[in-house]
């Protein structure tokens, strides 16, 4: 899926899994809104992240991931959809739009280079849901990125089951980051869980596989890492793991 290997990192584009995923991590608000110290979303703003990629029995791949934040533009005329939202472009050539409410930060759209227009959402995808303290929980459909069959075309489980619904808990505040673009404090850490049934193998049968993902969401700054682990332990199955991180922002 991504076709580099682990050495010294490529300018590349990410690919369309990892923009997929990234789609319910990342959003924004204005001035005033909920949220928004950890969502800067003005236009000008700029993120690149160093990805490492890894699937059991293969080495590491690794990658670069530049977003950019485009402003609060109008989306009237889109079929669907109405008023304004907040704009981010990823360098796989996929946009997302943004609102933000006193419920928390949401996506309300999602565009990739196939679409003709932006897509809204069929009801509103939290990226955080206020308040923003420990324990607050939301869901929110994912599907299994990393997770592959050996022996089958396509491999990628997320053909044949795009859309699982996940749990997100904040389970920690004031929490100290340190990544390549500098040290970060008064962060969130989110965490993901879901489990996806697929049949493992012959011995096994049908399993309850796990999901899971961990992020890190700073003031001033937005997401600033993220892991994601799906592992198989099946003959039938290859599961991964991926983490994202920081390096450069503005």
């Amino acid at each position: 899926m991504i076709p580099t290997t682990l050495g010294p990192m490529r300018r590349l584009h990410a690919p369309m899994w990892l923009s997929l995923l990234l789609a319910a991590c990342l959003g924004g608000c204005g001035r005033g809104e909920p949220g928004r110290d950890f969502f800067p979303l003005e236009a000008g703003h700029r993120w690149t992240y160093d990805v490492s990629s890894e699937w059991e029995g293969s080495p590491p791949e690794r990658e670069s991931l530049t977003l950019q934040a485009l402003g609060e533009h109008s989306l009237e005329g889109f079929d669907g959809l109405d008023g304004r939202a907040w704009q981010r472009h990823g360098d796989s050539g996929v946009d997302y739009w943004h609102r933000c409410d006193e419920t928390g930060i949401y996506r309300v759209a999602s565009k990739s280079e196939a679409d003709p227009q932006p897509q809204p959402d069929a009801v509103r995808r939290y990226v955080l849901k206020a308040p923003f303290v420990v324990g607050t929980s939301w869901q929110a459909s994912t599907t299994a990125y990393l997770l592959r069959r050996r022996n089958e075309f396509p491999p990628e489980i997320r053909h044949s089951h795009p859309a699982i619904p996940m749990t997100y808990t904040i389970e920690a505040v004031q929490q100290k980051v340190q990544t390549a673009a500098g040290s970060h404090e008064g962060c969130l850490r989110v965490r993901g869980q879901a489990t996806v049934r697929l049949f493992a193998d012959p011995v096994n049968g049908w399993q309850d596989l796990p999901l899971s993902t961990r992020e890190w969401y700073c003031p001033g700054v937005g997401l600033v890492r993220l892991e994601r682990s799906e592992p198989a332990s099946s003959t039938f199955l290859v599961g991964g793991v991926m983490k994202m991180e920081l390096v450069s922002w503005q």
